[in-house]
């Protein structure tokens, strides 16, 4: 875990294969109370410019738990607000914090802020990722199949932040992983040749617009709204577009037998999911949402040198 100190974490690819499975190990090591980390004095600045529930309180709780405090940066209130300089802003917030979370529009306004800090940066979420997410799901899925390698996740809606993470993350852990789009909301070409440079001929990365062949046999099912934060303008055009992906009993039995569902949430029930699913036994939700928060404190630790 030495390599991770004081690193940032732009994008889930940023890790090794080795890295992840280290996180891993840690963020399960942290739920079962088997050990305990301390981080004191450390503070963890949010940045966020768009809307968190999951995100913000499992950071703030894992940073508490850690033994360090939290600053929640609103940037409404912020000079942000009013137009200062972003290299303005990370210089200065890097003599104040420890370690900075970034939610925010534009992957570039990250790395911008990851270059003029030197502190670890971490994106929170970005419209291109959504790397601390995909370390939740990775460990939920562990969790339930102990060996990731030659599991095979589908994803089945919009190919977005979520879906660009989660193909670049299973190809790192050897994964199978296939999203099943409508046409025109397929991943960004450019990570999908990142994923399948990653996978190599160790796993397949596919992207389809056949849900019901992407669910046979997979071990995970996977979901997001089928509009982001930003999109909401067009969510009611998208649902007869989308309604071929939504997961609900009929995909369920296409899938392998102990297949789980996992979804990021927050959840539209009766659009990408249905109540029956979300609620039914092979849900994983709600593990996988206090996941976040195993995860998070375990990536907190190694990239304070807290390990």
């Amino acid at each position: 875990m030495e390599s991770l100190k004081g690193r940032d974490l732009l994008s889930i690819a940023d890790l090794s294969a080795t890295e992840i499975k280290s996180l891993l190990g840690l963020a399960a090591n942290l739920k079962s109370g088997s050990i305990e980390l301390r981080c004191p004095r450390k503070v963890l600045g949010l940045l966020f410019q768009k809307a968190s529930t999951r995100t913000r309180v499992s950071f703030s709780a894992a940073m508490y738990q850690l033994g360090g405090q939290v600053i929640d940066l609103n940037a409404s209130v912020t000079q942000i607000s009013r137009g200062e300089p972003t290299i303005d802003t990370a210089r200065v917030l890097d003599r104040y914090l420890d370690v900075l979370a970034i939610r925010t529009f534009e992957q570039t306004e990250l790395a911008k802020f990851a270059q003029y800090a030197d502190i670890p940066v971490i994106n929170a979420l970005t419209d291109l990722e959504h790397p601390c997410q995909i370390l939740a799901d990775l460990l939920t899925i562990q969790e339930n199949f102990d060996d990731l390698a030659g599991l095979t996740l589908t994803y089945l809606g919009d190919g977005n932040n979520v879906a660009h993470s989660l193909m670049l993350g299973c190809a790192l852990v050897g994964m199978n992983v296939i999203v099943a789009t409508p046409i025109g909301y397929q991943p960004d070409e450019s990570v999908t040749q990142q994923a399948k440079a990653i996978a190599g001929d160790r796993s397949q990365v596919l992207v389809t617009q056949d849900a019901e062949a992407a669910v046979a046999k997979a071990q995970v099912l996977y979901t997001d709204v089928w509009a982001s934060m930003g999109q909401e303008d067009s969510a009611d055009a998208r649902i007869p577009l989308f309604q071929a992906y939504q997961i609900n009993s009929h995909l369920i039995k296409q899938a392998d037998p102990n297949a789980i569902v996992l979804h990021c949430l927050p959840a539209h029930r009766g659009e990408e999911i249905t109540e029956e699913v979300i609620e039914g036994s092979q849900s994983r939700i709600w593990d996988q949402a206090e996941n976040r928060l195993h995860a998070q404190k375990a990536l907190l630790a190694a990239l304070l040198g807290g390990v």
